[in-house]
């Protein structure tokens, strides 16, 4: 997607949607607000309340700018990832963002991320270093979020600070030899498995801060099983280690 001559590299942005319909429109003009180097790539799970309708609508009105997967139901986000990832890379971009289309990702700090890509790998928007946080949380849910992190970082001994993330970007390369297929988990244990497919093939990863915003509309999709998953995967993922498998 870059144009020959240039160094100004072309981003992908794929974003998961299922019931964002309030949302969407802020997204998308966040997004391509970055300039004209930006496309989004949006997989919708046949969402009820028409999102994917919407999206549609949203490509038809930008040209050339959107692309819209439409999967028959739904069916998690981290098969929505690998979704969106594996069209991403068809279209051959420099860099591959990833972001929640509820707008706790300011598509505005898309460019800090970008910029970090040009010197690292994988770049990660962190709400636990320094100048990061989240803005509109109950206390039960950063003490999940932060109790989530620390474990999966004191069973894995990966230096990340924010493991459970979900807002990074990606050099294309890297997503290519992490072998999108063979990534099965679902919710925040997906960011967790990606990003430490990541650091077993020694990419350089760093962490920016930013400041995470709880949804205005719609209804999260945190749920017991998702949190039980993502407890169970690092285990799984040590154990792949020590036997040095992936």
């Amino acid at each position: 997607m870059s144009e020959p001559g240039t160094s100004v590299p072309s981003v992908v942005v794929v974003v998961p949607t299922y019931n964002e319909r309030p949302n969407l429109p802020t997204l998308v003009e966040g997004v391509l607000a970055n300039g004209p180097r930006y496309h989004l790539v949006i997989v919708d799970d046949n969402s009820p309340d028409g999102t994917g309708q919407l999206a549609d609508d949203l490509a038809a009105a930008h040209p050339g700018r959107i692309d819209v997967l439409h999967r028959p139901g739904k069916r998690g986000l981290g098969p929505a990832y690998v979704a969106g990832f594996t069209h991403a890379l068809g279209l051959h971009p420099d860099l591959i963002a990833q972001m929640d289309a509820d707008l706790s990702h300011d598509p505005a700090a898309l460019a800090t991320l970008v910029d970090a890509a040009s010197r690292f790998d994988l770049v990660i928007g962190s709400r636990y270093v320094p100048g990061g946080g989240t803005h509109g949380w109950p206390l039960w849910r950063q003490q999940l979020s932060r109790t989530g992190g620390r474990y999966a970082r004191a069973v894995l001994g990966a230096p990340i600070n924010d493991l459970t993330g979900g807002f990074k970007v990606w050099r294309a390369p890297l997503l290519q030899q992490i072998n999108l297929a063979g990534l099965h988990s679902d919710g925040y244990a997906f960011t967790i498995e990606a990003t430490w497919r990541a650091l077993q093939q020694g990419a350089s990863v760093t962490e920016v801060p930013i400041m995470f915003h709880d949804r205005i509309a719609g209804a999260s999709k945190l749920s017991r099983r998702i949190v039980a998953e993502a407890a169970l995967l690092v285990w799984k993922l040590r154990w792949e280690a020590g036997r040095g498998t992936r």
